[in-house]
């Protein structure tokens, strides 16, 4: 449900965030008219603090106490109030240009790099995913018939790795091949049309990165090939995604003494959990911070995250690009009580960092 704040609300819901992000501590009424400019008697602020607590922006965790923000308080707080800290993106960017040396490292070792003088920076956890396929090349493509209307790709890339996906068989784009007149193509004339696409596709396509299936020129592809085109351009879309193989790269990290030292992780059993997560079900973590590029960042706080041991962390994350393809994550990972004006900039500048570095260095070890 969408909650409707007026103005001074609105400032008493920002001043005591930002309160109790800066001290740990439940905020009251007095301390608020004393420390901020609002313009209103510790009374009146009470009372906007009780609307507050009655909209479950704010809670008392104990009774007298003051109070302090829920997730949906942090909600409204990240989505239209939080202000970002100045300077921010040129601190990550002077930082990370200063010490990764792009050319000299493996991709991997200079992920490790940042990730730690971001955790360092941010004082909370960085996690990075490694890029899964971006630099794999790909050195043998075999199209197969598994069923009448299904097939399977298989991909054998320089490492001499394969990889495979099944595909349903699109009839309708047959419709210029000998089989147009058939509700499906008998078994002679599929293992005829899969052969003739398979040297296709290894004709065009040896040498090339997985990664670059999704930026072929599909026009140029169409004039030598018009009557596959559309099949193929199908494929080739699906195959360059993610999803298709079950590889999911792997995932770099930092920064955890430093978040643990926080005060809400106080509990041992609370630690534990949190350092089981990080450090044996990354894959679990993994999947959650694959970022869609359709949107600049992904904010999930405490109890917004799925996973039970991170449910009072807020995870913050973005993805960063070779050219324009996706091809990894970057993400911060803090208690709820993280500073959001720094955090999201630190994320946003970070991913712009390495997309660019990404697309503009050739010759990078590992990719």
């Amino acid at each position: 449900m969408e909650i409707h704040l007026n103005k001074r609300q609105k400032h008493v819901l920002w001043a005591t965030i930002n309160h109790y992000i800066a001290t740990a501590e439940p905020v009251g009424s007095k301390v608020l008219a004393g420390e901020y400019n609002l313009n209103v008697s510790s009374a009146t602020i009470r009372n906007i603090m009780a609307v507050l607590e009655k909209g479950g922006l704010l809670y008392q965790p104990h009774t007298s106490a003051g109070r302090i923000p829920s997730d949906s308080g942090y909600r409204i707080y990240v989505d239209h109030l939080v202000q970002p800290a100045p300077d921010v993106a040129q601190q990550v960017e002077h930082l990370l240009n200063r010490h990764l040396e792009w050319g000299r490292y493996r991709l991997e070792t200079i992920l490790r790099q940042a990730a730690q003088l971001l955790s360092d920076l941010s004082g909370c956890i960085t996690l990075i995913t490694l890029p899964a396929t971006l630099g794999r090349q790909i050195r043998f493509i075999k199209l197969v018939a598994i069923a009448p209307t299904r097939i399977m790709v298989i991909v054998v890339t320089d490492n001499y790795e394969t990889q495979s996906a099944v595909f349903d068989l699109p009839l309708e784009q047959l419709q210029n091949t000998d089989a147009a007149d058939a509700a499906e193509p008998d078994e002679a004339m599929l293992d005829r049309i899969l052969n003739v696409l398979s040297n296709f596709l290894n004709h065009h396509l040896q040498g090339r990165s997985l990664a670059d299936l999704s930026t072929l020129d599909w026009q140029d592809m169409d004039r030598e090939f018009q009557q596959f085109a559309r099949l193929l351009q199908n494929l080739l879309v699906e195959l360059s995604e993610p999803s298709p193989f079950s590889d999911s790269g792997s995932l770099v990290m930092s920064g955890l003494s430093e978040v643990l030292q926080q005060p809400e992780f106080s509990h041992l059993q609370q630690v534990q959990m949190l350092i089981h997560l990080l450090e044996d079900q990354q894959d679990q973590l993994y999947p959650l911070i694959y970022h869609s590029p359709d949107a600049p960042i992904t904010i999930r706080i405490g109890a917004e995250n799925p996973l039970e041991p991170m449910r009072a962390c807020t995870l913050v994350y973005s993805s960063y690009k070779r050219g324009d393809t996706p091809v990894g994550s970057i993400g911060i990972l803090g208690p709820t009580r993280m500073p959001y004006g720094r955090i999201i900039p630190i994320v946003e500048a970070a991913a712009e960092y390495l997309s660019g570095s990404l697309t503009n260095t050739n010759g990078i070890n590992g990719i």
